[in-house]
């Protein structure tokens, strides 16, 4: 089998998976697709060094990781010196209320946090593979674990409150 259909097949088998797991952690459809198409031009670009990887769906899962973190950085950096202006909004066409609830509640996170949650939780690496995928010590992703999960629960009793309230209406 070529390169080049090795490579189709696993666009094919990983593609939306990855897609999915980012648009966990920055909780936009499209910034999401972008860095996934980013990570397999990076591929393409380099097929070499792209063949001896050992597992290719978690190298352009951090690649795709890393580009959300410098395009994070970026906007963050514009944000403040445009700080009246409005976020974007996210894009939630066709996902049921419970997800769009949850992907609102994991954007109210700090960035480390939702990327620690999204990847053990969605993902589901264990902590050991998400500490070495983000260069953090294994105690480091298990305090932003905690503190996600601390201040998400709050945010998803509220959705689960109101969806209980619309059944008995």
């Amino acid at each position: 089998m070529g390169e080049d259909e090795s490579l189709r097949e696993l666009y094919e088998g990983c593609y939306r998976r990855i897609v999915g797991q980012l648009f966990a952690i920055c909780g936009n459809r499209g910034e999401a697709e972008d860095a996934v198409q980013e990570a397999f031009v990076r591929a393409v670009e380099k097929p070499r060094r792209f063949a001896q990887v050992d597992n290719p769906e978690a190298w352009l899962r951090t690649v795709a990781l890393n580009v959300l973190r410098s395009r994070y950085r970026r906007a963050t950096r514009f944000h403040g010196l445009l700080s009246k202006a409005a976020p974007p909004p996210a894009s939630t066409a066709g996902l049921s209320p419970d997800r769009v609830a949850l992907v609102e509640g994991l954007r109210q996170l700090p960035y480390e946090q939702r990327e620690a949650i999204a990847l053990h939780h969605i993902v589901d690496l264990p902590v050991r593979e998400i500490a070495a995928q983000l260069g953090v010590p294994e105690g480091t992703v298990k305090a932003r674990l905690s503190r996600g999960r601390a201040r998400l629960a709050p945010l998803v009793r509220e959705f689960a409150d109101d969806a209980e309230e619309v059944g008995h209406v």
